[in-house]
């Protein structure tokens, strides 16, 4: 007859396997999401929009697109911060550009751009936009647009220079973000 002691090991190491393929599992889906999104080839829409955060890589992938495929007008999204430093000095400098709109969204996040992104498609009268983040972003951020706006929304996505253990954590972070954006929707347009 065997003793309750040898089930113990059996039953932890059985957890064990499923949490280890638990995680293989979501390193794997995290890799297809957030490091290698699928892309899309891009074309001229009524306007392109930089998400804030990260504009030494975003901006310049915006200019070029913009300039490439003649957008008339690029959106910039300003906060303040330390990585949205250029983004930030666009806006200060081509404050009388006609072709240039600067917005800071409030609250300071993706929902807050979200939401002024709704506010500036019906605005302007866009039907359609093309928005630049990190490739680590593109699930997220394109959910919320598509949830706040009724313009097509193409997403363009820049390659950001992260270490193994920044990955890690966008992976985290934008997980649990993607699980939120699809629990608790921002717009409903």
């Amino acid at each position: 007859m065997p003793t309750k002691t040898a089930s113990v090991p059996r039953v932890l190491l059985r957890t064990l396997l499923v949490l280890l393929a638990a995680f293989v599992v979501w390193v794997l889906a995290a890799l297809q999401f957030f490091y290698n999104p699928p892309q899309i080839t891009p074309h001229r829409t009524d306007a392109i929009i930089v998400l804030g955060g990260m504009s030494r890589e975003r901006l310049p992938v915006a200019e070029d697109l913009q300039r490439d495929l003649d957008i008339p007008i690029l959106v910039v999204s300003t906060t303040g911060l330390a990585g949205n430093a250029e983004g930030d000095e666009l806006c200060d400098a081509g404050a009388d550009d006609p072709d240039l709109i600067c917005f800071r969204p409030e609250p300071l996040n993706t929902r807050g751009e979200a939401d002024a992104v709704g506010e500036l498609v019906v605005k302007h009268g866009w039907q359609s936009v093309t928005v630049v983040t990190s490739d680590y972003h593109l699930l997220r951020a394109g959910t919320l647009m598509r949830q706040c706006t009724p313009a097509e929304v193409q997403m363009v996505g820049s390659d950001p220079d992260l270490s193994a253990g920044a990955w890690l954590d966008r992976f985290v972070v934008e997980t649990g973000g993607l699980i939120d954006v699809w629990l608790q929707p921002e717009c409903r347009v």
